[in-house]
């Protein structure tokens, strides 16, 4: 230990360390300690400056892959959000397509469907006409008739005798159940 106490001491003897005091010298002093300070950066920092620079570089690339994996992942998504826009976008011209057959579907069988009614309202108003045109007649035909007959019979009961009377009232029964039978 004398050993390490003596080169101690044996320091304060040194002629140039005699007094303390600053060198103003830039070009003596700056340049040694800039190397010196650099030399001792440079010998300890370098790893802990490489590691460092590792470290950022290592979350730059995994920043960087993430990035890529959603972008990916956001491509994707987007493919999917077209493709299922180009689906609902058909699926709207189809029910679109779709509801305008339908409806001129609909208008269509509307349309004949009125057509038949209508003409059927005709159909059975012309039966209707046919039918009053018919009793009508009838009618007029059974007035005619019985006006007819019964002028006759005033003419023959007041030309004939009861025998012929009687005779003549039997064959017009007959020629009445005759016209009776025609005309059910």
């Amino acid at each position: 230990m004398k050993n390490v106490t003596d080169s101690f001491v044996s320091l304060g003897h040194w002629p140039s360390a005699g007094s303390f005091g600053f060198n103003t010298d830039i070009l003596a002093t700056n340049p040694i300690n800039l190397s010196v300070v650099l030399g001792v950066l440079i010998f300890f920092g370098k790893g802990v400056l490489s590691d460092l620079l590792d470290n950022r570089k290592q979350r730059i690339l995994n920043a960087i892959r993430n990035s890529e994996e959603l972008r990916g992942g956001a491509i994707e998504q987007l493919e999917k959000a077209r493709a299922h826009l180009r689906k609902v976008e058909m699926e709207a011209d189809q029910y679109r397509v779709n509801g305008y057959s339908e409806i001129e579907r609909k208008r269509l069988f509307l349309i004949n469907s009125t057509y038949k009614t209508l003409e059927q309202l005709e159909n059975d108003n012309n039966e209707t006409i046919h039918f009053e045109q018919q009793r009508a007649i009838n009618q007029v035909r059974q007035r005619v008739f019985q006006q007819a007959l019964q002028g006759a019979l005033g003419t023959l009961n007041s030309c004939l005798n009861n025998e012929l009377h009687l005779r003549t009232i039997s064959a017009n029964i007959d020629i009445l159940g005759a016209m009776n039978e025609i005309t059910d």
